[in-house]
């Protein structure tokens, strides 16, 4: 049996963008994996419940972040969960077993992320849990990319323009969260322990290594532990966006759900308002010191 259409109607808007009131920071922050609407049909199409289903969820990340517009810079948020439809892949990343048609030429069926089962349209969620029931059919997939996944690029690719024609040049903070169980060990003061925050701009490629030096003094400023790159690098979105020799960076934020909820119940903790408070300190002291960063006035005159 083919799984039913797609009730994408069901998750209207796709996603939603809050713009500050005083716009000009170079800032643009990006909360892609924290949709939270699940469509009924797609529901009854998972051998899953919805609390296994959101464990792939970056749980709360788009509220953590929100105070970003009274930093001046916007904030562009899915509503679409990540087990629906990943962004943070290449248009038509896909398992070709997850089909009972054929998929197109251009379908990549063969990367490392489908191999893994986590394409644009992904296969399982959390520990290996196959989501489907059945087999889909292509035509569902086409059409939660051409509805869901192109506006969403097409409205980032828009804020890092608009970003970059205000302030010269544009710098994009992909937003995400990561099991504390997955966070890495860290070996440096404040000493030991699991990496809170993990800072990844695929090793240099994406972003200027003095914009993630300044970030990553500002959060260990705070006795927070950091990695960087390892084992999250930056996916899709920050390679896409990130090209510092056109004066475009990313920088990709994983923050450990430990910090802030209950990974069990996927319940906001008592600490997630104090981190959310924390964020926003280092983004504020972040923002204001970009300027007298070095590297930044080479970067924009190029």
């Amino acid at each position: 049996m083919a799984a039913g259409k797609a009730d994408i109607g069901a998750i209207d808007p796709p996603f939603e963008i809050m713009h500050p009131a005083a716009p000009g920071s170079p800032a643009v922050f990006d909360s892609p994996h924290s949709g939270r609407v699940y469509p009924a049909d797609f529901i009854a199409s998972s051998r899953l419940d919805r609390l296994t289903l959101r464990r792939s969820e970056d749980c709360y990340i788009d509220e953590l972040f929100a105070w970003s517009c009274d930093l001046g810079a916007p904030l562009l948020m899915a509503h679409f969960p990540r087990a629906y439809l990943d962004v943070n892949r290449e248009p038509c990343e896909l398992d070709p077993a997850m089909f009972m048609d054929r998929l197109p030429a251009h379908a990549n069926t063969a990367s490392p992320r489908v191999a893994g089962g986590l394409g644009t349209i992904p296969r399982i969620v959390c520990e290996h849990e196959e989501i489907y029931r059945w087999p889909l059919r292509y035509r569902e997939a086409e059409a939660r990319i051409e509805r869901l996944y192109r506006p969403y690029h097409a409205a980032l690719a828009g804020l890092m323009d608009a970003a970059a024609a205000s302030a010269g040049w544009a710098l994009l903070i992909d937003c995400h969260s990561m099991p504390s169980s997955a966070a890495p060990q860290v070996h440096r003061p404040p000493g030991g322990g699991r990496a809170d925050i993990v800072l990844g701009d695929r090793y240099a490629a994406s972003c200027d290594p003095a914009i993630t030096g300044l970030l990553d003094e500002l959060f260990a400023a705070r006795g927070l532990r950091v990695a960087r790159n390892k084992p999250y690098a930056g996916g899709y979105i920050t390679q896409t966006y990130g090209q510092p020799r056109f004066a475009r960076h990313a920088v990709q934020v994983e923050v450990n759900r430990g910090l802030y909820i209950n990974e069990r119940h996927l319940s906001k903790s008592a600490g997630f308002e104090r981190l959310r408070q924390v964020l926003a300190e280092v983004f504020g002291a972040f923002l204001a010191r970009l300027p007298q960063t070095a590297a930044i006035p080479a970067i924009a005159a190029e």
